[in-house]
């Protein structure tokens, strides 16, 4: 089931606080980033936050599961109300993630 769009906003709204946040889609569903690194999907209508050490303690409520059939466990966030919470989460996530790497450019042979 594809996630809704109006709900991806809403959650992409309550995690501002954290940085930029911007999703795009995927497969039917969404990966977020936060200044251009992806830290959490919305999957089925599901906000799931990458799993980190320095996002656990901060968890009001730790439930790891799977987004979809053959990933691996993700933090699932039930509540998405309350947006320092999530800005929280957000921002420790992002900072213990490491940044992506460079594209390589690709030569072209003339």
């Amino acid at each position: 089931m594809a996630s809704n769009p109006d709900l991806v906003q809403y959650i992409v709204d309550q995690c501002a606080g954290a940085g930029t946040i911007t999703a795009r889609k995927m497969f039917g569903d969404y990966g977020l980033y936060c200044n251009g690194v992806i830290f959490a999907l919305v999957s089925d209508n599901r906000f799931y936050i990458k799993p980190t050490d320095a996002a656990r303690p901060l968890l009001r409520s730790e439930v790891l599961e799977p987004p979809y059939e053959g990933a691996k466990p993700y933090f699932y966030i039930e509540e998405i109300d309350d947006r320092d919470y999530l800005s929280s989460l957000v921002k420790a996530t992002y900072q213990a993630l490491p940044l992506p790497k460079p594209k390589k450019k690709n030569k072209q042979s003339q």
